[in-house]
């Protein structure tokens, strides 16, 4: 039987192409960057909501309703690019060294393509129902037809994430099934 040369042309690509998902190491950053921009944002719109309150601005309760759940949404959204930016990581790049860190999330040491979907897809369906919620506070200001469709895309994102549990689910007892016959 012959062994394969350490340094084969197919082993160099083989390597190469592995070594290729560094490539999406920047993208990570970008994505830190972004939530940087994000943090910035909510402290400007928090300044301004209690500078507001502080200041004598007559705030009514509807409007600061819709300042806070704006601020819940910013969070979300950060929330969204950190299970982006360490999941990805994680999963497509390199593993991160993280076994003795106390912060480690608990998520974190069974994440894999699949789970990272679901998670993302509750997270999107979070940030949705805060769009909605407060689309419907804000109901007096908008059309019947934008909110008909915000409605609309909200329940696309609920199917979705459902059809995206279900397959997961699905594929998982698929490979259980098929380490029980190996075994």
């Amino acid at each position: 039987m012959n062994m394969p040369q350490q340094n084969s042309p197919m082993k160099n690509l083989e390597s190469f192409i592995f070594a290729s998902r560094w490539i999406q190491a920047p993208l990570y950053i970008g994505l830190i960057i972004a939530q940087v921009v994000y943090c910035w944002l909510f402290m400007v719109e928090l300044s301004h909501l209690v500078s507001g309150a502080f200041t004598g601005h007559d705030f009514s309760e509807t409007q600061v309703m819709l300042v806070v759940l704006g601020l819940i949404d910013v969070v979300m959204i950060a929330n969204l690019l950190i299970m982006v930016i360490v999941g990805g990581y994680e999963t497509f790049v390199s593993r991160l060294d993280l076994d003795d860190h106390p912060d480690q999330p608990e998520w974190l040491s069974h994440v894999n393509a699949g789970v990272l979907k679901i998670k993302l897809s509750t997270a999107i369906i979070g940030i949705s129902s805060i769009h909605l919620l407060k689309s419907f506070i804000n109901a007096g200001n908008l059309s019947e037809h934008t909110l008909l469709w915000q409605v609309v895309i909200h329940v696309v994102f609920l199917f979705s994430a459902l059809a995206m549990a279900m397959v997961d689910k699905t594929m998982t007892q698929t490979l259980a099934l098929q380490h029980q016959k190996h075994h």
